[in-house]
């Protein structure tokens, strides 16, 4: 056969074209699992296992459970296996991970938008008494989490979580996870936009729903109408940011593709202003261009920052108006800068019915069944009751009569929550460690709550806002890469030579006004037991050194090494 301008092959012999193996998109055709986690998907969904866990495990127990059900769709029930005791840091990447399960696991009660009545913190207080040895933290994602928990007694916690309006559905797992939100929503005196509405329909329509249960990984989301922006909005696969559109009113700008983990990337705007009533329909858009465009093939892309990355927000944009929604979204603007330094609504606060809320900080996210309990009596005595978790890993008890904001103060100081915390006891965050954590190589919850006990004593009078926050691994779950000053644990050496516990040190991360990521001094790596010394060392240096008014986070970026060191 001739060459001819339609068929210019003839002109030479064939060769073997190899085809792309591709992302593992499904809107681009590639359905073949590719890995483990996808092939257990498409085996049997993630929400089925609630069945076995009823029917068989909690009968049978623990070691009638299924391996890819254990360590793959039980998190779909907010179950994980917890961290074999005595295991140390040294071994968590060496194990197999039938090595490092303990025969127990963390539990995550799923808390949309921070809001709890008393009665559902009394039930969880009195889980975790009865159930989870009166462990209980509360998370960097408005989530209360137990551990301890037997397979057996499962059904039984989610009966009664549920009987109070409470689950665990899609708590963790490649699905929609918990969506966050302000947690003074409809109180707050200078709230732009209520999105408690947006949060309600989400739960309402799609948790729980096999439409997206099966995404590329998990997917996490924020939603505020608050002028403070505190839901950490650029670090969320999606985020809607109350703003005031000069021509349509109060309303969200929509963020896509933030996140942290050992690729951080912030969210970028997409420059489109969503009316409250289509955020749920605008949400579920994002989510099916994850579930179809989102890359499969590798867990350490399956992300939903690297497709925004790859694409750019033009296009992602484009793709959600003209495949998705049907139509084009309305240009808005920008969010302003946060209207006040700290984020976290700790102290006493006039809402807008005239009535206060008073928030309160527990050592770093730790507190117990019991203090739970507590908590609830104390809010029915004198506020309402309405409680809501933060962000930070802080608590709040709304509508409390003016005559009783000082009562209530008291009694939370009684339980060792103060309304009126130090910077450091503020800003000091840390996540779950190698207590409980199979991932972890250090621990982070005791030393957090020892380092704000050494800095109170040494640096009493510092009063800068400041943001501590402890990893015990690189995955940043406490959010290390955008603290003033972010600790991420690892084995590193001591004056001796021994490898000891300590951390990688990040300085100067922020989010909100002047977003971006802590600086890393080539080499610097504290160890835990110097810890408190270098962080005395640090501040001082920034108070010697601050110029008027200047934030650590700005000070740490100019400062030379030595300063920092």
């Amino acid at each position: 056969m001739a060459a001819t301008p339609q068929n210019p092959a003839a002109a030479a012999p064939r060769r073997k074209v190899s085809r792309h193996r591709g992302e593992g998109q499904w809107a681009a055709g590639h359905h073949t699992p590719l890995n483990g986690n996808e092939q257990f998907k498409k085996d049997d969904d993630g929400l089925n296992v609630r069945t076995r866990i009823e029917t068989i495990y909690s009968k049978r127990g623990f070691d009638s459970i299924d391996p890819n059900d254990l360590r793959g769709r039980m998190r779909w029930w907010g179950l994980y296996t917890q961290r074999k005791p005595g295991i140390d840091g040294g071994k968590t990447a060496i194990l197999e991970p039938e090595e490092l399960d303990d025969k127990y696991f963390m539990l995550r009660v799923r808390i949309d938008g921070g809001r709890l009545t008393t009665q559902q913190l009394r039930v969880i207080g009195e889980i975790s008494e009865e159930f989870a040895r009166g462990s209980a933290d509360v998370t960097d994602r408005q989530n209360i989490q137990l551990h301890w928990i037997r397979i057996e007694d499962v059904p039984e916690i989610w009966n009664r979580l549920e009987a109070v309006g409470l689950s665990t559905t899609e708590a963790c797992g490649d699905c929609p996870r918990v969506v966050i939100g302000s947690p003074v929503a409809g109180i707050a005196e200078d709230e732009i936009i209520d999105g408690s509405w947006a949060i309600e329909e989400i739960h309402e329509r799609y948790i729980g729903s096999k439409e997206f249960s099966n995404l590329p990984r998990k997917f996490k989301t924020a939603i505020s109408g608050s002028p403070l922006l505190d839901v950490v909005h650029e670090i969320n696969d999606i985020a809607f940011v109350g703003v005031e559109h000069p021509e349509h009113g109060p309303g969200f700008d929509l963020w896509v593709g933030g996140g942290l983990s050992t690729n951080p990337k912030l969210g970028v705007r997409l420059g489109a202003w969503v009316p409250l009533d289509e955020v749920p329909e605008v949400w579920a858009g994002v989510v099916g261009i994850f579930r179809d465009w989102g890359y499969r093939r590798l867990r350490t892309r399956a992300r939903l920052k690297f497709l925004v990355a790859d694409w750019g927000p033009e296009k992602f944009r484009q793709v959600l108006e003209d495949d998705y929604l049907e139509r084009k979204l309305v240009d808005g603007p920008a969010p302003a800068e946060p209207s006040g330094r700290w984020r976290d609504h700790v102290g006493v606060h006039r809402q807008k019915d005239g009535l206060f809320y008073v928030g309160f900080a527990p050592r770093v996210g730790r507190v117990d069944g019991a203090t739970l309990t507590k908590i609830a009596e104390v809010a029915e005595a004198h506020g309402s009751g309405r409680v809501r978790t933060t962000v930070e890993q802080k608590m709040i008890i709304l509508d409390v009569e003016e005559a009783q904001v000082q009562p209530l103060v008291e009694a939370l100081e009684a339980l060792d929550l103060t309304a009126k915390p130090s910077p450091f006891r503020r800003g000091t965050m840390a996540c779950t460690g190698i207590e409980y954590c199979k991932l972890a190589i250090v621990e982070t919850k005791q030393r957090g709550s020892s380092l704000i006990d050494e800095l109170e004593r040494r640096i009493p009078e510092f009063d800068e806002p400041l943001t501590i926050n402890l990893n015990g691994c690189p995955n940043a779950c406490a959010r290390i890469q955008v603290a003033d000053i972010g600790l991420k644990g690892q084995l590193v050496l001591n004056d001796r030579g021994e490898q000891v516990e300590g951390y990688q040190v990040h300085l100067g991360g922020a989010l909100g006004l002047e977003a971006g990521f802590g600086r890393k001094v080539r080499g610097l790596k504290v160890t835990a037991e110097d810890l408190p010394d270098y962080v005395e060392r640090v501040l001082k240096r920034y108070q010697a050194e601050r110029e008027d008014g200047e934030r650590f986070a700005a000070w740490a970026s100019r400062a030379s090494e030595e300063a920092l060191s």
